[in-house]
């Protein structure tokens, strides 16, 4: 028991003894003397070892797997991402602008391929990934056809925004008031920007006078759809606002009866005067008494007389002869623009019925025979006056090209002062009348046959002599009422 605890002693002692080295390591101090130097030592207990984990699942593996492939996948695309953002929105290699078409069925593999082989774009791969993200992905629209010009380095995302809103080159072809079907026809025919052919003429009437853009993809056939379009929806809709006291009963007869409005002034303030000059006759039951609608009935809405009308050809019996029939004739005589049809349907108030030109591009306006014939003579009296200034500038510029070539032919009588050779429109035989006339609102109708001063005889309606007010001219209507036909000028 005493040996016993004598080595314990010893053991606890070698114990108190040992300090820690580096590192956390234990080491024994030398023992102090020879005799605790033989004295055994106890061993160092085994190092503990931690149990080792157990294998995962393997599904849980192939989980671990696929998060991994993913993450890295997602930050491949996001590189992927930013690298196609920034060659998708970096100028394009255009170095000027340019004119690019693209065919109605073009697939957009096509496109993107012609565009980078004309170069518009640098690479058709990121164009069409943009295409996939923006048209498939997004749902951002489709390539349109059309013909577009691209600016100078435009890039790839203004090539596509482009190509998605359509914003293609646009042509335009402007349709003035007053022309007729077959007019119309002919222009969109001369224009090479379009093609197609238009399978017949449209009725009279019917196309809305505009101007209207097209692209290299519309026919000519499509123009004169839309104009029957924009056609039909104006009318509709100011039919709906007309005054209800007008004559015309449908929106036809509106369009018939603007026709001959148009016709008759190319002034906008004087189209509802104008109509309502139409709309009292109407009312009255007296003849239009047109020479527009003479025309019409003559030439088939082809074009214009290349003479002034005649007396043969004011008797001639046409159903758009207005001088010959009552009320409105069959159809429109040219295609009437807005403000006619407007005009038409909502009239100014008066009581006239009668006007004639005044000079000065417009027209006076009255109620009465008497009233009507003194500005008649108003208007014979400047139509001389403008005769008479014409006919001396033509000679003086005959005088001077005569001296400048060494000789003098005015073409006057021998002995007669300058300026008083024959007017040509003097030379045509005076036409014996038998009803009012008015000079037609066209250009082939001139103040010059029906306006010389040989018709200023006792059978012309509007000879208003000096020391007479006015006398009433031959003829009547079919009230029986004498209705004298104002002059008018042709239209500017």
């Amino acid at each position: 028991m005493s040996l016993t605890r004598d080595f314990q002693a010893t053991a606890n002692d070698n114990d108190d003894r040992i300090q820690a080295g580096p590192a956390g390591r234990q080491l024994a101090v030398l023992p102090r003397s020879p005799t605790e130097a033989l004295q055994p030592m106890r061993p160092p207990e085994p190092p503990t070892h931690d149990e080792p984990e157990p294998d995962p699942h393997p599904f849980l593996r192939m989980l671990d797997g696929l998060v991994t492939f993913f993450f890295l996948l997602a930050c491949l695309a996001v590189g992927i991402f930013f690298w196609v953002k920034a060659q998708f929105d970096q100028p394009g290699p255009l170095a000027t602008s340019t004119v690019f078409v693209i065919p109605k069925g073009e697939g957009v593999s096509a496109i993107a391929e012609r565009l980078e082989r004309d170069g518009v774009i640098d690479d058709r791969r990121v164009f069409m990934t943009s295409i996939l993200y923006f048209m498939y992905l997004k749902g951002q629209g489709s390539l349109k056809a059309g013909e577009y010009e691209f600016g100078k380095n435009a890039s790839m995302r203004q090539v596509l925004d482009t190509l998605v809103e359509g914003k293609s080159i646009e042509h335009k072809v402007t349709m003035a008031e007053g022309l007729t079907s077959y007019q119309i026809v002919q222009k969109l025919m001369a224009q090479s920007e379009l093609h197609g052919e238009i399978t017949e003429i449209p009725p009279e009437g019917s196309l809305l006078p505009d101007t209207y853009r097209f692209g290299r993809n519309d026919t000519r056939q499509d123009i004169i759809e839309r104009m029957q379009a924009a056609h039909k929806k104006f009318l509709a809709k100011v039919w709906e606002t007309r005054d209800p006291e007008i004559v015309v009963t449908t929106p036809e007869e509106a369009v018939i009866l603007a026709s001959i409005v148009e016709k008759e002034t190319g002034r906008a303030d004087e189209r509802p005067l104008i109509a309502s000059v139409f709309e009292n006759r109407l009312r009255k039951n007296m003849r239009l008494q047109s020479d527009p609608t003479i025309i019409y009935g003559l030439v088939g809405g082809k074009g214009s007389l290349d003479h002034p009308i005649q007396q043969e050809e004011l008797d001639r019996e046409t159903g758009y002869n207005t001088y010959k029939i009552n009320g409105l004739p069959p159809t429109a005589i040219d295609n009437p623009g807005r403000a006619s049809i407007e005009a038409v349907l909502r009239p100014a108030k008066t009581k006239d019925l009668y006007f004639v030109a005044d000079g000065t591009g417009g027209h006076v306006f009255a109620a009465s025979l008497e009233e009507h014939n003194k500005n008649v003579f108003k208007w014979r009296k400047v139509e001389r006056e403008m005769r008479a200034k014409e006919a001396q500038e033509a000679a003086d510029k005959a005088a001077q090209e005569a001296t400048a070539g060494g000789a003098l032919d005015t073409g006057a009588t021998p002995g007669a002062p300058l300026g008083a050779a024959a007017l040509p429109h003097e030379s045509v035989a005076p036409i014996t009348k038998t009803a009012p006339r008015a000079l037609a609102a066209d250009p082939s109708i001139t103040s010059g046959a029906l306006d010389s001063d040989a018709l200023m005889n006792a059978q012309d309606p509007f000879a208003v002599p000096a020391e007479a007010g006015g006398v009433e001219a031959p003829g009547a209507d079919a009230t029986g009422e004498v209705i004298p036909k104002p002059l008018r000028n042709p239209k500017r």
